[in-house]
C-alpha cells in the first residue's frame, strides 16, 4: 500500500507543495540555504516536478514539489515512482495545503503498476496522511480505478467470460449484492438470443451476468457494461494491428463494475442493477455470419452487416432486459466504436444522451473534475442508414460516416423513450503515459458519473 491513513511519523520526509504563482513567496520565507539550493537545481514550481533538499548529514531533508492547484486529482501523481523509496508526509507550513481526497487519489494512482506478470523494478514511495473522511474517499476511488485497470490489462487467456464473472461475483459478495449468471445455451431459454449468437463460436461459453443491490424502496439505477473479453472481429476478422489490444474490449464492463463498486461502498440510496453480457467474439464453424438475421430479446430482428460490430448486438439484449424493470436511470459503458476514437481521441469518451441539458452538465462536470467526456448527438435523421431491407435494423451503417452516432442510435432502438439513458463510448485505455496514468487499461468517467449520481440521489 502506497498511502497510509495514519498520523505521520516525524521520520517521514516532509513535502512542501507550491505552484508557480506562489513559488516566489514560498522561497522568500525559506532558509537561505534552501533558496540557494532551489536556485542551483533550477526548481520553478512547474507541475509534476520536484527538488530534493539534502540535510547537513547528506540524507534527504525535504522535498519541494510543483503542483497545478490544491484540488487537482493528479497533483501528486508524479512523485511515488520518482522520489526515493521511503515514507513522506505533506508539510503545511508553507506553500499549498492539498485537498486530502486529491492527495490520497493522486498518490495511490501515481504508484499504480500492473504487476501480475512482471515484478516492479522498485517500490513506490509511501505517503502518510492524517485519517479523514476525505482521504478515505480518495483512497476508495483510487482502489476502484486500480481494480478497473487491472481487469482491462489482464490478457484474454486469464480474463475470459468466466473469469470476468468471478471478478463480478467477488465485488458483489464484498458488498452484499446478489449475483446471478446465465451461461451457454441457457441464454436461449432465458431470452438473451443476441448474446448467445455472438458468443456461441468460442470454446469459452458466453454468459449474462447480473448483480442487484440496495433497498426495494429506492429508485432503480441500471448499469450496463460491454463484456467482449476478446474480439477477433469474427468472420469479418480484424487485422493483426486491430486485434493487438482487443483484450480491452471488455473495458466497458470493467468500468461499469468499478462504478458499481463505488455505489455500493458509498451506500448510495439506489436499487442497483449491474448487467454485463460477457462473450468472446471468435471464429469457428458455428460463428454468426455477415448477412445473418439475429433475433433479440426485444423482438427486433438484426441483420448482420459486419461481425466486427458485435458489441452493439450483445448490448441490445442487456438494454432491453434492463429497461423491463423501468429504471430511474440507465447507463451503458462500452468500448464500442473506432469512429468515436477518430473523432475524439483516446482521452475523451463520447457521451450520448437524449437530455441535452443533462449532457452539457456532465461535460462541464467532467472538465471540472479532470475526468472528461464529450457530447455527441443522437441524430435520428441518420436512422435510415441502419434500416435493413430484410430485417428491422442492420448493425452497420451504409458507409463509414458517423459511425459512433450510428452505433448509438442502434442502441437507442432498444431503450424506451421514457427511460432516462446515458450511452458512453469509451476507449478504456491510455495510449500515452502521464503521471498516474500509465499506458494500458484505464477507468474513464468513473469520478464524473459518481459525482453526478451522488448529486442526483442526494435528496432521495
Amino acid at each position: 500500500m502506497t498511502v497510509h491513513l495514519k498520523k505521520p511519523v516525524a521520520s517521514a520526509a516532509p513535502i512542501h507543495l507550491v505552484d508557480r504563482a506562489g513559488l516566489a513567496a514560498a522561497v522568500a520565507a525559506a532558509p537561505a540555504a534552501t533558496k540557494r539550493w532551489l536556485e542551483t537545481v533550477g526548481f520553478t514550481g512547474a507541475p509534476d516536478t520536484h527538488a530534493l533538499l539534502p540535510g547537513a548529514d547528506g540524507a534527504l531533508a525535504a522535498v519541494w514539489a510543483g503542483v497545478r492547484d490544491a484540488a487537482h486529482p493528479w497533483a501528486l501523481a508524479a512523485l511515488p515512482k520518482t522520489l526515493p523509496p521511503g515514507r513522506y508526509r505533506l508539510d503545511d507550513s508553507r506553500g499549498l495545503t492539498l485537498d486530502a481526497e486529491a492527495a490520497a487519489l493522486s498518490w495511490r494512482l501515481g504508484g499504480y503498476q500492473f504487476d501480475r506478470y512482471k515484478a516492479r523494478k522498485r517500490e513506490a514511495a509511501e505517503l502518510m496522511l492524517m485519517p479523514s473522511a476525505e482521504a478515505s474517499r480518495g483512497l476508495l476511488i483510487a482502489e476502484a480505478i486500480a481494480a478497473t485497470r487491472d481487469l482491462v490489462n489482464t490478457p484474454a487467456e486469464h480474463m475470459g467470460p468466466a473469469e470476468l464473472a468471478e471478478a463480478v461475483r467477488a465485488v458483489a459478495s464484498q458488498y452484499g449484492g446478489t449475483f446471478k449468471e446465465t451461461v451457454g445455451n441457457a441464454l436461449l431459454k432465458a431470452r438473451f438470443p443476441a448474446v448467445h449468437a455472438v458468443g456461441r463460436a468460442a470454446t469459452r461459453a458466453p454468459r449474462f451476468i447480473e448483480v442487484t443491490w440496495g433497498r426495494p424502496r429506492d429508485p432503480r439505477l441500471t448499469l450496463v457494461g460491454k463484456g467482449v473479453c476478446f474480439d477477433s472481429g469474427g468472420l469479418d476478422i480484424k487485422s493483426a494491428d486491430g486485434m493487438r489490444h482487443m483484450k480491452k474490449d471488455m473495458g466497458g464492463a470493467a468500468n461499469a463494475l468499478g462504478l458499481a463498486s463505488l455505489i455500493m461502498a458509498l451506500k448510495l440510496p439506489v436499487r442497483l442493477q449491474l448487467l454485463i453480457p460477457a462473450v468472446e467474439n471468435a471464429i469457428a464453424g458455428n460463428a454468426f455470419r455477415p448477412g445473418d438475421v439475429l433475433e433479440t430479446r426485444k423482438g427486433l430482428q438484426i441483420e448482420i452487416g459486419n461481425t466486427d460490430a458485435e458489441g452493439r448486438v450483445i448490448l441490445c439484449d442487456a438494454l432491453a432486459y434492463g429497461a423491463e424493470s423501468q429504471p430511474d436511470l440507465m447507463i451503458d459503458m462500452a468500448t464500442l466504436t473506432g469512429a468515436a476514437r477518430v473523432a475524439l481521441g483516446a482521452q475523451l469518451p463520447a457521451l450520448f444522451c437524449r437530455d441535452t441539458a443533462l449532457a452539457r452538465d456532465l461535460v462541464d462536470r467532467g472538465l471540472l473534475l479532470h475526468d472528461p467526456l464529450w457530447h455527441l448527438p443522437l441524430w435520428r435523421d441518420y436512422h435510415a442508414g441502419i434500416e435493413s431491407d430484410v430485417a428491422d435494423i442492420v448493425n452497420t451503417g451504409r458507409n463509414a460516416l458517423a459511425g459512433a452516432i450510428n452505433a448509438a442510435i442502434f442502441l437507442e432502438d432498444f431503450v424506451p423513450a421514457q427511460t432516462p439513458w446515458l450511452h458512453i463510448d469509451m476507449f478504456a485505455w491510455n495510449d500515452q503515459s502521464r503521471p498516474g496514468r500509465p499506458v494500458g487499461g484505464e477507468a474513464q468517467t468513473l469520478r464524473t458519473l459518481l459525482a453526478y449520481l451522488e448529486e442526483r440521489y442526494s435528496l432521495v
